[in-house]
């Protein structure tokens, strides 16, 4: 699983024909259009244009799944979580680049690449994972919209039914430049939460401290804390969003040309993902401090109903529409990236750029999915806050195994070119999936020996970590080894004007990629291992769901 070579690279591939154009919600690039940019204006009018697969992934981010999370953090164990935000920058940058990079380079979805270079047994088990869990994730944006609504006071069927008809209709207008514009304002409503935060009054100095130290809560079980901070990762980085990022990239049509503003777009939206997750946790912890509610989470309605006491019905009634507001946006973003993958796999038609007649399966898929999600929340009896809970463990245990499969296929040469990762992106990313693996690990073990103390949980990490710099410092030798093998020579260094305009070849003139006995292995391994996080996930969850 550290090997990270491929087979060499393939004669520079032919030339590329002219680029579609980039018609954005905010700007358009012309077909062909590779004039350079030069001054703030052109930079700024290119960066319009190619804005928005960053901000919508990033604003899709901090979902309904995501209220419930960090503002259980905050109701629970004040701001002591918070670092886990600051700790999560570099993660998001290093797989969403990747993803996005991807996109631009190849012209082809992620399920796709999974399928192409790793088989079909490799592709099949990885969208099952990913469809298996979207499913569930829309299950929860559901949730978000019945807990608003409720809220609001309005009728709980009749909301439902018409927020999954809202996230059909902007998805389905034959037009991906309709599409963006409707969910760059549903971006836009994300900052409500701004001003919610300011309202509640919150200890914005003990905040600042919390950001930036790393601590456990006190008084509270290891195996329920470690259960939350895996949400936490798996709310903040979700497999859905690698699958979403890179076909929407290529759906865009966005090449290597403009690669920079699409990094510029991913890293606004990172600072979204920080700033609406920093808020809701503290507005959970500033709106039951000192109250009986404190420490006894029950779902995002009462979150709601915290902050209508602490600082007015407005504040409640903007927390309510935040929260619409953002299961919508997720609703629609991660039903996109099943539908993504499924046609990915399956060969059907699955572009935002057509009609509904001329992509009916890949709307059908979509509509479908988001019909069965509400239907689901409509059933009564689940207990909703803790089921948004497990599911985003659920994500974060998963997680890894999306991860590797997005490091190789960045390694690969024949995929990528001139743009595989360098050397640091490789080791930050090594070290990534490192920490997402400890992280399981340590819940795992949570889970079997509730008694774990705090210096067993930092020996667990050392040790964790020793390893991934071990496994990262073996694949840098294996790499230099081999360059010692070629005498010294560079695989592929093509200029920056030529890489550019790289693109990758046709995926059927590619040669097969080497599975080694070794990556093998540790796929299979790292597969057998996350199923089994995954099971203990479920059970941990159902076992706090019966103690309610």
């Amino acid at each position: 699983m550290t090997d990270l070579t491929t087979t060499p690279a393939p004669p520079a591939p032919p030339a590329q024909p002219p680029a579609a154009a980039i018609r954005g919600a905010l700007g358009t690039i012309e077909a062909g259009d590779t004039a350079p940019r030069r001054g703030p204006s052109a930079k700024f009018k290119t960066l319009l244009a190619v804005v928005g697969p960053g901000l919508i992934v990033m604003a899709g981010d901090n979902d309904a799944g995501a209220f419930g999370t960090y503002a259980q953090a905050g109701q629970d164990h004040g701001t002591r979580l918070l670092w886990t935000l600051l700790l999560l920058v570099p993660v998001l940058y290093v797989n969403q680049e990747m993803s996005l990079r991807l996109g631009a380079v190849t012209g082809v979805g992620h399920a796709r690449l999974i399928l192409e270079r790793f088989g079909k047994f490799w592709g099949a088990f990885s969208v099952i994972d990913l469809f298996l869990l979207n499913a569930l994730t829309l299950v929860t944006e559901f949730i978000g919209v019945a807990l608003a609504v409720g809220y609001l006071g309005l009728p709980r069927t009749a909301s439902v039914l018409l927020a999954a008809a809202v996230v059909i209709a902007i998805a389905a207008t034959g037009s991906l430049r309709r599409f963006e514009r409707a969910a760059i304002g549903l971006v836009l409503g994300s900052l409500l939460l701004v001003p919610v935060y300011f309202l509640t009054h919150p200890a914005t100095s003990r905040a600042a401290h919390d950001f930036v130290v790393p601590g456990l809560p006190h008084g509270s079980p290891l195996s329920d804390v470690m259960l939350l901070i895996v949400a936490i990762v798996g709310t903040t980085v979700a497999p859905w969003q690698l699958f979403f990022q890179q076909s929407y990239v290529a759906d865009k049509r966005v090449t290597p040309r403009f690669l920079r503003y699409a990094r510029a777009d991913l890293a606004l939206g990172i600072a979204l993902v920080i700033i609406g997750g920093a808020a809701l946790t503290g507005i959970g912890a500033a709106a039951f401090a000192g109250t009986a509610g404190a420490g006894h989470f029950t779902d995002a309605a009462g979150i709601a109903h915290g902050v209508e006491a602490r600082a007015g019905q407005v504040a409640g009634v903007l927390f309510a529409i935040a929260l619409l507001d953002a299961s919508v946006i997720g609703a629609a973003a991660v039903s996109l990236s099943s539908a993504y993958a499924l046609g990915d796999v399956l060969g059907f038609r699955h572009s935002l750029h057509r009609s509904v007649r001329g992509a009916g399966v890949f709307y059908a898929v979509f509509a479908g999915l988001v019909l069965a999600a509400a239907g689901t929340v409509l059933a009564p009896g689940a207990p909703l806050g803790l089921l948004t809970e497990g599911v985003q463990a659920l994500a974060g245990v998963l997680l890894p195994a999306a991860t590797v499969f997005l490091l190789l296929l960045c390694n690969d040469r024949s995929v990528l070119g001139p743009w595989v990762n360098g050397r640091w992106t490789n080791a930050l990313a090594c070290l990534v999936v490192a920490v997402l693996v400890t992280l399981s690990l340590i819940l795992t073990a949570s889970v079997l020996f509730p008694g774990l103390g705090t210096a067993a949980i930092l020996a667990a990490a050392a040790a964790c970590g020793c390893a991934g710099l071990l496994a990262c410092g073996y694949a840098e030798v294996r790499r230099i080894c081999k360059g010692w093998a070629r005498g010294g020579r560079p695989i592929d260094r093509t200029g920056r004007t030529d890489r550019a305009g790289w693109r990758m070849p046709p995926l059927a003139e590619l040669p097969r990629p080497r599975m080694s006995t070794g990556r093998r292995v540790g796929l299979t391994a790292l597969r057998t291992y996350l199923l089994v996080a995954a099971v203990l996930v479920i059970v941990r969850t159902v076992q706090l769901a019966a103690g309610h």
